[in-house]
């Protein structure tokens, strides 16, 4: 099981940068474990730190300003790379959604599997999100799974997003692949002893 995903309301971290690929969201040299912990202190460990391994006080998640559990990304986020350790990563800092006019299929994919919703919404809603957040750091934006509809509380403007409707089901319900085929089991039993029969 992992964590039930239904609302979420929160202030946003902005990265206003386009074609973000998984080799910068999580470097290569820090794939070696094979679990899923540990990986969001490295998360753009090469944009976090400079070569003395010291903070980069422009990079936004060294901004003080800045927090909150979804990110908000330029234009064709997770290119690159198959590596699920790039959902890991982002999860495992604490983000739960990851907002962008773009994601790289691949990189959707790995984040529904693993608990993190990206939200794709228009390049039009995508410029005022940054600019209301660059007004005041404190925006917040509201997601709500179940109504499919991404809400930016300081302005009221919604957008309705896409999902796979299966992985909707299991972020709603907190469920990995595993889960899910469990919790149809009765369903599954059924069908076997019907095709049995037949």
């Amino acid at each position: 099981m992992v964590e039930k995903f239904i609302t979420l309301e929160t202030s946003v971290v902005p990265l206003p940068v386009e074609n973000v690929d998984t080799d910068q969201i999580i470097p290569a040299r820090f794939l070696k474990a094979t679990t899923r912990e540990g990986f969001g202190e490295n998360l753009f460990r090469d944009w976090r730190y400079d070569a003395n391994n010291l903070p980069v006080a422009s990079f936004v998640l060294n901004n003080p300003n800045y927090s909150g559990k979804i990110l908000v990304a330029g234009k064709n986020f997770g290119s690159g790379s198959s590596r699920e350790h790039a959902a890991w990563a982002i999860f495992d800092y604490g983000f739960r959604a990851v907002v962008s006019s773009f994601f790289a299929d691949i990189f959707k994919n790995n984040a529904l599997n693993n608990g993190l919703l990206p939200v794709q919404v228009s390049p039009e809603f995508l410029t005022k999100i940054f600019a209301e957040v660059e007004k005041d750091p404190e925006t917040k934006i509201r997601i709500d799974l179940e109504q499919q509809e991404i809400t930016l509380l300081s302005t009221c403007e919604k957008e309705l997003f896409d999902i796979n409707p299966y992985k909707k089901a299991c972020l709603l319900n907190g469920y990995d692949d595993i889960d899910y085929l469990l919790s149809i089991r009765e369903e599954i039993e059924a069908y076997e002893i019907t095709n049995e029969v037949n």
